[in-house]
């Protein structure tokens, strides 16, 4: 541009547009560099693995972390199902006013209900004389009904029989086993029965079942008999006792603030247990092995962003006259750096977007794929004999999954921070020379 002046004429230099970061040029840029060409399909194929490996690592995190969790979700729901939050035992003998003080505890705020229990192990058989051990449950009519867990899993018959103080209620697996139907009588063998002048002998009896539950957790289903209250008083020889009141709260994590307000409800010695000293060991280590796999399948990630590394290394070594050609053009370092950042962290947002998405309609239909594998392959995947569950459970964590995919973007952004870094201090002259 000249402007005229006094003493001559004076040109001033027009300054060179400077593009802001992340401009369009730039991610033009960036994106053409994405697409391969003929003599890149090494870099391609390099990209495409890096690819690929973000993805199915984010998807096996999502699937594996939603199984996981499912599983916790659903034992905790069914052995806090069948079993009291919270168990109250005696200390100074048994309870003979259960009654009276199962009343006072459902009064206590925080407890929906107490239920006297009397449990007995025993050896039960069936009319093929097959025989399995037994943990019985004696316990009230009007509370089964409360026990929504058996109640509302009836699989066949009713609790008309048990109502009425006849009939047991029996698991399916057991009845499975022992090729019992509705109907059918079951004997049960304890081992402490009767004093004779020749010793003790073990009570045998046999029950009607008016009742066949199915829960859902193998181990319940083949081990439990729920039996009317007054006839495992007679049965175990505890007539008007019972060995203990388990109490069901709103809030399984409130046990602590609820052990004052029953012990003084009690108005006697007692000794409260709850669920997580019960099964401290079992929910330990649920969390360890799902902690573990956490830090196990990230490394699928991290090998998935080591690719990407390898990658923009590579297209970095190939486009050195391109970057020189730019940086004549007046591209600054700063840009060179931000397109190749923006070639690598375009590869991992991809990757993950396309992972989580591979990993939510799995985990939406896991059950239908593991009975699909268990047809194709023959054999039944997560047996529920090993794993407790009769169907594959999938919880998905909304925070956990926003970990993750965090989880894989930053990884996938730092493993191009290097080779954007190299590209930008890439010498123009020298890229020239050697091309």
């Amino acid at each position: 541009m000249a402007e005229a002046t006094g003493e001559g004429t004076v040109v001033k230099a027009k300054k060179a547009p400077v593009s802001r970061p992340f401009s369009g040029f730039e991610r033009m840029v960036a994106w053409r560099y994405l697409r391969s060409r003929r003599k890149e399909a090494f870099i391609s194929v390099i990209a495409g693995f890096s690819f690929i490996g973000i993805m199915l690592g984010v998807a096996t995190l999502i699937i594996v972390m939603a199984v996981m969790n499912g599983f916790r979700t659903e034992l905790i729901s069914r052995i806090l199902g069948i079993n009291g939050h919270m168990i109250v035992q005696p200390i100074d003998g048994p309870f003979d006013n259960y009654a009276d003080l199962a009343a006072k505890f459902s009064k206590v705020p925080g407890i929906k209900m107490a239920i006297p229990l009397v449990e007995g192990q025993t050896l039960a058989s069936g009319k093929g004389g097959a025989g399995t051990g037994a943990l019985v449950r004696g316990i009230r009519a009007e509370d089964i009904t409360k026990l929504k867990t058996v109640s509302d899993n009836i699989k066949s018959g009713d609790l008309v029989g048990f109502t009425a103080g006849t009939g047991l209620a029996i698991g399916a697996r057991m009845a499975d086993q022992l090729g019992i139907v509705v109907g059918d009588d079951i004997t049960l063998v304890a081992p402490e029965g009767d004093v004779t002048p020749l010793g003790v002998n073990p009570r045998v009896k046999s029950y009607p079942v008016s009742a066949i539950f199915e829960i859902g957790m193998a181990e319940y289903d083949a081990s439990i008999i729920y039996m009317p209250l007054e006839e495992a008083q007679l049965y175990f020889n505890a007539d008007g006792l019972v060995q203990s009141i388990e109490l069901f709260v709103n809030n399984p994590d409130d046990v602590d603030a609820l052990r004052q307000p029953i012990e003084a409800a009690a108005e006697r010695q007692i000794y409260v247990t709850d669920w997580r000293q019960r099964n401290r060991t079992f929910f330990s280590a649920l969390e360890v092995e799902r902690n573990v796999m956490f830090m196990i399948l990230t490394l699928i990630v991290l090998v998935a962003a080591l690719n990407i590394i390898s990658g923009l290394i590579m297209l970095v070594k190939d486009k050195g006259s391109d970057i020189a050609i730019l940086r004549t053009m007046g591209a600054t370092s700063g840009a060179i750096m931000r397109i190749f950042f923006m070639t690598g962290a375009a590869i991992g947002t991809v990757g993950t977007i396309a992972g989580v998405i591979l990993g939510v309609v799995v985990c939406l239909n896991v059950e239908s794929i593991r009975q699909f594998f268990s047809w194709l392959s023959g054999q039944t995947l997560f047996d529920p004999e090993l794993y407790f569950l009769s169907q594959l459970p999938a919880d998905m964590n909304f925070g956990e999954t926003v970990s993750i995919v965090v989880m894989a973007l930053a990884l996938s952004f730092l493993a191009t921070i290097f080779p954007a870094w190299r590209a930008s201090k890439l010498d123009p002259v020298q890229a020239l020379r050697y091309e």
